[in-house]
C-alpha cells in the first residue's frame, strides 16, 4: 500500500508552529526563512528580520558578536553544534539567554540546502545554575568556617595542654624553691639576731628579706598556675570588694602617682540578688582584682587615671579594669596570658609574667572569662565577665 504524500505547507505550519526560534539559512550564511517565534525572543518579526543586512547581530549582545561570527563560519562549513549559550539583545533593550543548535541540511541527492537553527530559551536554566553556583559558593564558606574553627579548637587544645604541662612543671618548681628559700629565710633571720647593727652592710638584710619575700610571692603564684582552687564561694558585694583593693592598692598608686576612680553607675537589681551582690569566691576575685589594678598603674604615667567600672545583670557581672597608660602592642596580645610572658621586662623587678596567666586560671575555674582590647598610646581595656552565682 503507498503511503499518501504529506503537502510540504504541513511541514512549513510544522516549523512555524514550534515554540522555539527556528530558521535556515542558505550556505553562504544569509537568512531565508524564520519562524514566527523570532518576535518573542528580540521584538523583531520574522518579516524585519529578512530585511536585515546583519541579521543575526543586530539581535545579538554585541559582547558576543565575536563568538557568534566564529560559530556562522562554522555553520556556513557543514558543521553541527548543540546548546551554545548566547545572549539575543531584545528591541526594548533588554537581554534574555538562550542557547542555539544547527544542523546542516540536504536534499534527495545529498546537495546542500544550507544549514537550520533552533535556538531555545534558557533564563530559567541559567538562573537554577546560578542558585546553584551561589548555593555551592555558601557550602564552600561554611566549610571553611568549619575547617578554621576546627583548625582553632585544636590550636587551643594543644594550648592547653601546654599550659597544664607548665603548670604541673611550675607547681613542681615552686615546691622545691619553697623549701630551701624557708630554710635560708631562718638562717638568715639567726645570723640578723647575733649581730650588731653597727656591722657593715648590715641594712642588707632588709633588702635580702624584702627579695625572699618577692621570690616566696613568685612561688604562690607559681602554685597558683595549677593547683585547684580551695576556697568556697561566699555572698558578698562587689563594689565593697573593689573599694578594698583600692585600699590595697594605695602604697602603689602613691608610688606611681596614678588615681584609682571606680564608676559603679550601670548597677541593676536583680531578683534574686539586690544591688552588687554576687555569690562567688572572694579571695580569689581579689587577687584577680589587684593583679589588673597593679598592671594598668604599672602601665600609667604619673597624673593619669585608672578606672574601675561594674555592670551587672541578671546572671552575670562584669567588671572593668581600663588605663590610659602605653597600651599593648596588637602582636602581643595574644601572648599576655601565657605564663611567663611579661611586657615590663624593661623594668627591672616587675613580675615574672604570671600574674595574668594565674588570674585567667582563677576567673575559668569560676566559669568566667576575661577579655582585653588595647591601642598602643591610649590604653588598654581588661573587662571580666563572671557568673552572678557560682554553681
Amino acid at each position: 500500500m503507498k503511503s499518501e504524500e504529506i503537502d510540504p505547507e504541513y511541514f512549513r505550519a510544522i516549523a512555524e508552529c514550534t515554540y522555539d526560534w527556528e530558521s535556515w539559512h542558505g550556505s553562504n550564511g544569509k537568512l531565508l526563512w524564520v519562524n514566527s517565534a523570532v518576535e518573542r525572543f528580540t521584538g523583531y518579526t520574522a518579516e524585519e528580520c529578512l530585511k536585515m543586512e546583519d541579521y543575526p547581530y543586530r539581535v545579538i549582545d554585541e559582547s558576543d558578536h565575536a563568538r557568534m561570527a566564529e560559530y556562522v563560519e562554522q555553520m556556513a562549513s557543514g558543521s553541527s553544534g548543540n546548546n551554545i549559550e548566547f545572549k539575543v539583545l531584545h528591541r526594548d533593550g533588554s537581554h534574555r539567554w538562550v542557547a542555539v543548535s544547527w544542523r546542516p541540511m540536504t536534499d534527495a541527492n545529498g546537495r546542500s540546502l544550507g544549514y537550520r537553527t533552533s535556538v531555545r530559551d534558557i533564563a530559567d536554566r541559567r538562573a537554577l545554575r546560578e542558585q546553584l553556583r551561589l548555593h555551592n559558593e555558601h557550602l564552600e564558606q561554611l566549610v571553611q568556617e568549619r575547617t578554621a574553627r576546627v583548625a582553632e579548637l585544636e590550636k587551643h587544645r594543644s594550648k592547653m595542654q601546654q599550659l597544664a604541662a607548665l603548670g604541673e612543671l611550675a607547681a613542681g618548681v615552686a615546691h622545691e624553691i619553697n623549701n630551701p628559700l624557708a630554710g635560708i629565710r631562718n638562717a638568715l633571720l639567726l645570723i640578723r639576731r647575733h649581730l650588731p647593727a653597727e656591722v657593715r652592710h648590715f641594712e642588707k638584710f632588709e633588702l635580702i628579706d624584702r627579695e625572699i619575700d618577692r621570690i616566696s610571692g613568685i612561688t604562690h603564684q607559681m602554685y597558683q598556675l595549677y593547683r585547684p582552687s580551695q576556697q568556697t564561694a561566699t555572698r558578698f558585694s562587689i563594689c565593697q570588694t573593689i573599694e578594698e583593693v583600692i585600699a590595697l592598692s594605695q602604697p602603689l598608686s602613691r608610688k606611681t602617682g596614678v588615681k584609682v576612680i571606680t564608676a559603679f553607675e550601670k548597677l541593676k537589681a536583680d531578683q534574686d540578688l539586690s544591688g552588687s551582690e554576687v555569690v562567688l569566691r572572694e579571695g580569689e576575685l581579689k587577687q584577680v582584682l589587684l593583679n589588673l589594678i597593679h598592671n594598668a598603674m604599672q602601665a600609667s604615667k604619673p597624673g593619669q587615671l585608672v578606672s574601675v567600672a561594674i555592670e551587672t545583670r541578671k546572671n552575670h557581672v562584669l567588671v572593668d579594669v581600663s588605663d590610659e597608660g602605653h597600651g599593648i602592642a596588637a602582636e602581643h596580645l595574644d601572648q599576655i596570658f601565657d605564663p611567663f610572658f611579661s611586657t615590663k621586662t624593661e623594668t627591672v623587678g616587675q613580675g615574672m609574667g604570671l600574674g595574668l596567666s594565674v588570674s585567667r586560671s582563677i576567673i575559668e575555674a569560676m566559669s568566667g572569662s576575661v577579655k582585653v582590647t588595647s591601642e598602643v598610646g591610649k590604653g588598654t581595656r581588661f573587662t571580666v565577665t563572671l557568673p552572678r552565682r557560682l554553681a
